[in-house]
């Protein structure tokens, strides 16, 4: 593609990442940025309007996130090449993001060193994942979707609790959707909110729950089941934990690899101001899911950490987990 002024708009609802995108990539003489937006529904409106060459999106966003974003984008401006660039790792959201007609996935750790790249790749019509996407699974085939990740426990820290269910409902809806069993422990009061945002979605909750293809569970329950006295027990867990992955898997006769799960037994036992518990726990599941594959994304919030992270309890936590998201939010 000619590069002579081509026409750039960026979608990220968090204005830092949205200044520095813009002085990179305005920074390349060829490139104009003609927008900036913080949400998807006004993403969609001003790529009708402005029909821009390249768009570069954000998942994470208000109102409508960007995979949705992307599907509307394709309709009415269907010449427009768009770059995701997000925080979020999980395999299943990136393909399901690239299932759009997406050219290009970048992580946002990624973005000082493969923006650029990326941006020059998508706009020549070739696609471009993050290399650090591709080198997570070694017998992983070296084309441009990121293969599918077998076990990984991802931490993410919030805000606040709808950026929280925003979070999961994503990852979950995604999971579904590729067939997969999506197991979610977590608050009655997000267990609640995830339903609406699911069938917004496209999500039959009910009919998944019946299918067994989603299974909430309230995890003050399974904290008692693990538990003896504060502490989680490693003996308890490992029984309650394959209990679950298992059982979880043979209702709809898929193998284990293809369950994932939110988790917030960690979280709570946090939140009551049992560190050294919720550490515990996040080194058992860990420990436990390993060999059977299992995706897992456990969701914090900041106000659980008060010290955030100076806190060498926050520093700990991430130890136990293969992914961290959100940590820009903590400054």
């Amino acid at each position: 593609m000619d590069k002579s002024a081509i026409r750039v708009l960026i979608v990220d609802d968090y204005e830092p990442w949205r200044r520095y995108y813009s002085a990179a990539l305005q920074k390349q003489p060829e490139l104009q940025v003609i927008g900036e937006v913080s949400d998807g529904l006004e993403a969609v409106q001003q790529a009708e309007e402005l029909q821009p060459d390249l768009i570069v999106l954000d998942i994470g966003l208000p109102s409508l996130n960007g995979i949705e974003a992307a599907r509307q984008i394709r309709k009415v401006s269907p010449e427009s090449k768009i770059l995701f660039l997000t925080q979020e790792s999980s395999a299943d959201v990136v393909q399901e993001a690239l299932a759009t007609g997406a050219r290009g996935y970048v992580v946002k750790s990624d973005a000082g060193s493969e923006m650029l790249a990326a941006v020059d790749a998508v706009l020549r019509g070739e696609k471009f994942v993050s290399a650090s996407l591709k080198s997570r699974d070694s017998n992983a085939p070296k084309d441009d979707h990121a293969a599918p990740i077998g076990h990984c426990h991802e931490v993410a820290f919030h805000a606040d609790d709808d950026s929280l269910v925003d979070r999961y409902a994503l990852f979950i809806k995604s999971a579904l959707k590729n067939g997969k069993v999506a197991i979610v422990v977590g608050t009655e009061a997000h267990r609640a909110s995830l339903i609406p945002r699911l069938e917004a979605g496209g999500v039959n909750v009910t009919a998944a729950i019946q299918q067994g293809s989603y299974v909430p569970l309230d995890a003050t329950d399974v904290l008692m089941r693990l538990s003896v006295g504060d502490m989680p027990d490693p003996v308890r867990c490992r029984r309650v934990m394959v209990e679950l992955i298992m059982g979880a898997a043979k209702v709809v006769k898929k193998e284990s690899s293809q369950v994932v799960a939110c988790g917030e037994i960690g979280p709570i036992l946090l939140s009551r101001g049992n560190a050294e518990g919720a550490i515990q726990v996040e080194h058992l599941w860990d420990e436990i899911t390993e060999g059977y594959g299992v995706h897992t994304l456990c969701g914090y919030l900041w106000s659980t950490l008060p010290d955030r992270e100076s806190s060498p309890i926050f520093r700990r936590i991430c130890g136990e987990h293969s992914a961290v998201h959100g940590t820009e939010l903590g400054r």
